[in-house]
């Protein structure tokens, strides 16, 4: 696997395959996967990760579901699939791209006659091109938005890792540093699951882009002593008013570039803005085991009384986002009104 192929997930006799990112850098384990069941608990145990690399594995999940409620009750199967439906819908909870991959599908399924399976696929493959194509796109436009000889920061993993490949901050950080604009890049480690040393770094590094690894403490401190002119983050979701759920810390990443003079960029596809959400505050926050913060490698090294809160994503208000950059438009300093306008223009 070269570094212009990188994916995450891909469909191979009738199951779906999925790169086990709990193993990476050491190891590239693929597992594959046929049935829905195995696609949640795949999502729910972060097999494969990121916005909307889980919405194209959930879509991938809804052929398994039709497959199977064919099998068991013929013409009458959408009666039959709704508990796996819901499962592949609720496996995680922030990313608004899994629930809109379901519904899409959903959706596609209600004007089906006969087998759906090939139908399904059919769909679910064009839902994964598009995000592709999507994430290309993104990073053309972002790129422009980017100052010759630039320094940025990114935090979490937002790249083809997390996405169908190319990525959305990792695409616009390739593609700016392909056209020469970006001198160098910090990544955050992000703690507790370690994103960015292990796939972040891993990632650019194998694209040829200078990348220095940092502890999620010292990124204000990066800021203000070493010239950071963006921080380009992914998101998971974006409200209808411009406020964003991403991995935990960008919020204080977020405060931080406004202290010193850098500019926050959120890339994104257009499945992530979510208008049914009115603002951050409606977003449901993930929480995780305190084990993931208490543990490393299986090896427990806080005392043994103490309890962990792991919430695994925060939420960054609108009016600390300085570009929001989408397949469809580059919006500064995203509201609700040039959100709606944005998703209108584009229908």
């Amino acid at each position: 696997m070269n570094h212009e192929t990188i994916t995450p997930l891909y469909w191979q006799d009738e199951a779906l395959v999925l790169l086990d990112q709990r193993r990476l850098p050491g190891e590239e384990r693929w597992l594959h996967y046929t049935d829905v069941a195995g696609v949640v608990t795949a999502i729910r145990e972060m097999v494969v990760r990121g916005a909307p690399a889980i919405g194209i594995a959930g879509a991938y999940g809804m052929v398994f579901a039709a497959e199977a409620a064919w099998r068991s009750a013929g013409a009458d199967w959408r009666r039959q699939w709704q508990a796996d439906v819901q499962a592949l819908r609720h496996a995680r909870p922030t990313a608004v791209n899994l629930a809109w991959a379901i519904d899409l599908m959903e959706r596609f399924a209600a004007g089906l006659t006969g087998a759906p399976q090939a139908a399904m696929l059919g769909e679910a493959r064009r839902l994964h091109e598009a995000d592709l194509a999507a994430n290309h796109r993104m990073g053309q436009l972002g790129a422009a938005l980017i100052d010759a000889n630039a320094t940025v920061m990114t935090h979490c993993n937002a790249g083809a890792l997390a996405t169908a490949g190319h990525g959305t901050a990792l695409g616009v950080i390739r593609d700016a540093h392909a056209a020469g604009r970006i001198a160098r890049v910090f990544a955050t480690e992000t703690r507790p699951w370690l994103q960015g040393a292990r796939l972040t770094s891993w990632e650019l590094s194998r694209s040829g882009v200078p990348v220095q690894l940092i502890t999620d403490g010292s990124a204000a401190h990066v800021m203000r002593t070493r010239g950071v002119s963006w921080v380009i983050v992914g998101a998971d979701r974006v409200a209808a008013n411009g406020d964003v759920a991403n991995k935990i810390g960008t919020y204080g990443l977020a405060i931080a570039a406004r202290a010193h003079g850098a500019r926050v960029m959120v890339v994104a596809p257009r499945s992530t803005i979510d208008l049914a959400t009115a603002s951050g505050d409606d977003i449901e926050i993930e929480e995780r085991a305190g084990e993931e913060i208490t543990h490393i490698g299986g090896q427990r090294y806080a005392p043994a009384a103490v309890t962990a809160f792991n919430p695994v994503f925060d939420v960054t208000p609108a009016h600390l986002v300085d570009a929001l950059v989408t397949e469809i438009g580059v919006l500064e300093r995203p509201n609700r009104e040039t959100l709606a306008r944005l998703l209108a223009a584009a229908d």
